[in-house]
């Protein structure tokens, strides 16, 4: 069975990744740039970049952000825990920028979405009404990066 298959990189590729990968790395290694599955190969590659996970990390920030200031019934309750919920995306959000400065403007071109979409995170988290939260931003990127900052 695995003889068959290796023949079709596709199918090898969605039945048994370890060895899809396997034969991938053996191929490059040999330069058998022909029987390369060239599709999956790009999206994998594409896949390694970090800006899925500065993404999740700056809707997360905002999604804390949001609940600390805008959900005063809980706040009591979760403000340690969302505080510690933000420095861990924080920290996480600042190592994926120093290991890739490129991902910087990037940031900043995304913070309208990230928001956004931690906007929506927050609402569904809390049960309160999407118009309860700000419609923009409540942060710049500044102080998204600025650990110490709080709104």
């Amino acid at each position: 069975m695995v003889t068959e298959l290796c023949k079709t990189n596709t199918n090898l590729y969605n039945a048994d990744y370890n060895l899809w990968v396997l034969e991938t790395i053996a191929k490059l290694k040999n330069k058998d740039l022909e029987s390369l599955d060239w599709e999956n190969l790009i999206e994998e590659i594409e896949d390694l970049s970090w800006r899925d996970k500065l993404q999740s990390l700056l809707n997360h920030i905002f999604e804390h952000l949001l609940l600390i200031v805008y959900w005063q019934a809980e706040l009591v309750r979760n403000q340690e825990h969302w505080e510690r919920k933000i420095l861990n995306f924080h920290l996480q959000f600042i190592q994926v920028l120093e290991d890739s400065l490129s991902l910087h403007n990037y940031a900043r071109d995304y913070l309208a979405e990230g928001y956004k979409r931690g906007r929506k995170l927050a609402a569904k988290h809390s049960q309160l009404p999407l118009s309860k939260f700000p419609e923009y931003p409540i942060a710049t990127l500044e102080q998204v990066i600025d650990e110490d900052w709080l709104p």
